[in-house]
């Protein structure tokens, strides 16, 4: 299947969907604030340690279905209360300390490739709106989605307005599509779990990115690009400036979707 820019004729405009976590970052984008959260109080040191655990899951064996649920009722559960104005401050204050380091250089030289073709960048991310919104910002992203938690008076309530979580992103997505006149079927989407099939299914141009054991047998019945990012950098430092490599790879790909995966993947291999 052959990739299109958005000067080309179709439908719709065309849409990069990113998940964010283990696929743009190294890390769970909510558990990775657990340290400024504990030094500004709104933590306690026993629930530190339950998050670094969850952390520690996450990163060895990735995080399927019930653990996913259980992820999310564990943080519903902890940030009962908190204050929203604080948490959205701690996060603005410490963005760049705690995220900058954990942004994948390939998928920072992705990201720059899709702008230069033209599509919407957009995060999708079953993490919590105020932490995934500062960081899609940062990574230039035109759209977010990401879950809602419900407030009262300025504190959480611990319920869930939205949970971006598997069918859930397919709805912020569908719904980006018909206000942002998306063509889905011409759009990209890059995931690491395989609770992201749907997200995955929904587009025409699929990618797995670090992905889980069982994304990876799904992604390659399917035939579906398996790209592997491991290179954390400065975001501020990839972002900024576009590489000359990236460039040109966009131009020699001739906007071939399998391609551009691959011979993008390809250099930044050869670089390091």
């Amino acid at each position: 299947m052959t990739a299109q820019t958005s000067a080309d004729p179709g439908n719709g405009r065309i849409a990069a969907f990113f998940d964010l976590d283990k696929t743009v970052i190294a890390k769970s984008s909510t558990l990775a604030f657990s340290k400024p959260f504990f030094d500004q109080g709104l933590l306690n040191r026993r629930a530190v340690l339950k998050s670094s655990y969850a952390q520690f899951l996450f990163l060895l064996s990735g995080a399927d279905h019930d653990q996913m649920e259980r992820m999310r009722a564990h943080l519903a559960n902890m940030c009962t209360g908190w204050d929203v104005e604080q948490v959205k401050s701690i996060v603005a204050e410490t963005l760049h300390d705690i995220v900058d380091p954990l942004i994948f250089a390939e998928a920072a030289d992705l990201i720059a490739d899709h702008r230069i073709r033209g599509h919407d960048i957009v995060v999708v991310s079953a993490s919590g709106e105020e932490v995934v919104a500062p960081i899609a910002e940062a990574l230039g992203a035109t759209h977010t989605a990401a879950t809602r938690m419900v407030a009262k008076d300025g504190k959480y309530t611990g319920e869930l307005e939205f949970y971006c979580y598997g069918e859930g992103k397919v709805e912020a997505m569908k719904q980006l599509a018909d206000t942002e006149n998306y063509e889905l079927s011409r759009s990209f989407a890059y995931s690491d779990s395989i609770t992201d099939l749907p997200m995955l299914e929904a587009v025409g141009h699929p990618t797995a990115v670090n992905p889980d054991r069982g994304l990876r047998k799904e992604a390659a019945g399917r035939g579906w690009p398996i790209l592997t990012f491991s290179n954390p950098v400065s975001l501020r430092a990839r972002i900024q400036a576009p590489s000359s490599t990236t460039v040109a790879a966009t131009a020699a790909v001739g906007f071939s979707a399998l391609a551009a995966g691959a011979v993008t993947y390809g250099l930044l291999r050869r670089r390091r």
